[in-house]
């Protein structure tokens, strides 16, 4: 058999504790901390340049024509809905002198349409509303399920440092700041749009001085608009990230309420969230403050506008330049060119906060997968034995982390098909590391992992996971039944065919004991069930899967003995006939491999059969020898 290049001499130390392969993991994340301006230690993720906006595009391209129809709505609304102020001064200036005259015709032709124009406004409001609504909705619908989506293909790394309450909180409260925007904040934008546009043409029609004025008067609203919007953007920016925080505290701690409860730290952890809410508390209060100076000085120039256009169309209908019915039109628009100048903050607000939102979530979209898919995916031989396994060859492979430290100095090794071999070390030695290889969890920074000949970053991910199953310390189930949880790597698999594989390792029993048996639902983490019999569930999980290359990280040591025996028993009938890496804590699970590897810093230090390295006087023998006398 084919062994690792190393170099040095095996330091001492024995197997790792019983949380090993946590450690290691942890190892990981320390080990490729980067210095303080690494984005991954702040809230949002940078995007690329011009990634918001092509993102932003990409939401709506597929959405053309509901956009058009949506613009088409709101454009017919605002005609109608600013056709009243024309219609009252036509019938000041020519309705009611026709009607002293004893005509009715244009009085009521004016009430004809004044009514009409209502009923339209009212019917083209709806139509908006509801094409809106559909275009939001499938712009919402699309982005969530790109977020998740993403989250699932990027690599383990990126989900060990850029925590799953940053995810979530890229799913909820970000997706919901651009849904404000989508759903309220644009309707406000291009109302006002509209409504500046109608008016100041209609006005310009009606008279072109009052016009010119009231046009001009936008220009101060203009920079009162542009200074809100910078003092908002970094206002908004703080928020979305003090949001962010109090949403990774609370999923953080109760995703770790056990030790939280068993290391008393409820209390710290109030002090902790408090202070976070200390922060969201007072961005939230400059936030309203700056809309409160926005509302007060676009008012007090708003009003001001008015009251001057008032006083001097009032004295030039008394010298008879102008047409009593023409300023009161006058009045009535001015009055709705500027009421909604508050709304346009409104708008500003949302659109401050969706903006910083959409760059967050840019951000992480950005992101590539370290594992990414094969771009000409090459199929697996067929297999060359009537064994269920396949060849493992690690090919001058090399791991180190992006910041450059070495977790496994270059080696080579091989495993035969069928072969069992054990990976035993102390924390942090690499063992963890070279299993996540194995299953493509990290790609090695140089040389390739071989599954009978073929490169793992040359398979697609679904053949790749057909072939390699990895069951960890944890077992970790799924909320729902327990069939359910057994059937995840082959969903297609018959009720039949999820007993069977129960009973073949052990686990019928005590399924069939559960309220419901097989429909039991095992609620959150598999929590209604013992860490043994999770375990067990995990190995009927890579049983039915039938892979050809089964990992199994650590798989007995958070077990009792009775539950580690019957966990070995169950390891007995997956490992049959298998590839098998099995990285072993306790060494009574070495006793079911074909051949052991001691690994120290990253090196093979010790390979060859059980009974080989017992026998000899190596670091195996010592620990063999140990684990013995701990027996006595």
């Amino acid at each position: 058999m084919t062994t690792s290049t190393t170099t040095g001499p095996a330091p001492g130390g024995g197997p790792g504790g019983p949380s090993e392969a946590a450690a290691e993991d942890a190892a990981v994340v320390a080990a490729a901390a980067a210095p303080a301006d690494d984005p991954f230690d702040r809230d949002a993720l940078p995007a690329p340049p011009g990634a918001t906006r092509a993102l932003l595009g990409s939401l709506l391209r597929p959405l053309r024509g509901g956009v058009a129809v949506t613009v088409v709505t709101l454009l017919l609304q605002q005609a109608a809905a600013q056709a009243g102020p024309l219609i009252v001064a036509y019938a000041i200036d020519h309705a009611v002198p026709a009607l002293r005259h004893g005509s009715h015709g244009p009085l009521v032709a004016v009430g004809i349409a004044y009514g009409l124009s209502a009923v339209l406004s009212g019917w083209f409001q709806h139509a908006f509303i509801r094409t809106s609504t559909r275009v939001s909705q499938a712009v919402l619908y699309d982005l969530r399920g790109r977020i998740f989506r993403h989250a699932q293909v990027l690599s383990v790394d990126f989900h060990e440092r850029y925590t799953s309450g940053r995810l979530i909180s890229r799913s909820t409260t970000d997706v919901e700041s651009l849904r404000e925007l989508l759903e309220e904040g644009l309707q406000e934008l291009v109302a006002v749009i509209l409504s500046f546009a109608y008016i100041g043409a209609t006005l310009l029609f009606l008279d072109f001085a009052i016009g010119a004025v009231a046009v001009l008067s936008f220009v101060p609203l203009y920079l009162m608009v542009r200074l809100y919007q910078r003092r908002a953007g970094r206002v908004f920016g703080r928020r979305s990230t003090a949001i962010a925080a109090v949403i990774v505290k609370f999923a953080e701690t109760l995703g770790g309420i056990r030790p939280v409860r068993a290391f008393r730290r409820e209390r710290a952890n109030d002090a902790e969230l408090g202070e976070l809410n200390r922060r969201h508390e007072r961005s939230n209060g400059d936030s309203m403050l700056e809309m409160a100076r926005y509302v007060v000085g676009s008012r007090l120039i708003a009003n001001t506008a008015v009251a001057g256009m008032v006083l001097w169309g009032a004295f030039r209908v008394a010298d008879g330049s102008l047409e009593l019915g023409v300023l009161a039109a006058a009045v009535l628009y001015l009055r709705r060119l500027y009421d909604p100048i508050d709304r346009l903050g409104m708008f500003l607000n949302a659109y401050q906060s969706a903006v910083a939102s959409l760059e967050k979530i840019a951000g992480l979209l950005a992101q590539e997968p370290g594992v990414p898919e094969a771009a000409e995916p090459r199929p697996l031989p067929p297999r060359t034995s009537a064994l269920p396994g396949r060849e493992v060859v690690f090919e001058d492979v090399g791991f180190s982390y992006r910041t450059g430290g070495e977790v496994l100095p270059v080696f080579a090794l091989t495993i035969p098909a069928g072969q069992t071999v054990a990976v035993v070390g102390s924390t942090g030695a690499g063992k963890s590391t070279l299993a996540k290889l194995l299953a493509r969890f990290y790609d090695p920074t140089s040389g390739r992992v071989l599954l009978d000949g073929v490169d793992l970053r040359d398979l697609d991910t679904p053949e790749l996971r057909r072939g390699v199953v990895m069951v960890t310390q944890e077992a970790f189930l799924f909320s729902g039944t327990v069939a359910e949880n057994i059937a995840i790597g082959s969903p297609d698999a018959s009720r039949e065919q999820v007993e069977a594989a129960a009973r073949a390792i052990g686990a019928h029993d005590f399924i069939a004991g559960l309220p419901d048996g097989y429909d039991t639902d095992v609620r959150k983490r598999g929590g209604r069930i013992s860490a043994g019999q999770r375990q067990l569930v995990a190995f009927a999980r890579a049983l039915l899967a039938d892979p050809a290359v089964l990992i199994l990280d650590e798989a007995t040591s958070s077990l009792d003995i009775p539950g580690e025996r019957a966990v070995q028993h169950a390891m007995d009938t997956v490992l049959r006939g298998r590839t098998a890496v099995v990285i072993a804590h306790r060494l009574s699970t070495v006793e079911i491999a074909d051949r052991v590897l001691v690994m120290e810093h990253g090196r093979i230090v010790e390979d060859g059969a059980p009974a080989e390295l017992i026998g000899g006087t190596g670091r195996f023998a010592g620990l063999h020898r140990a684990w013995r006398d701990s027996l006595a």
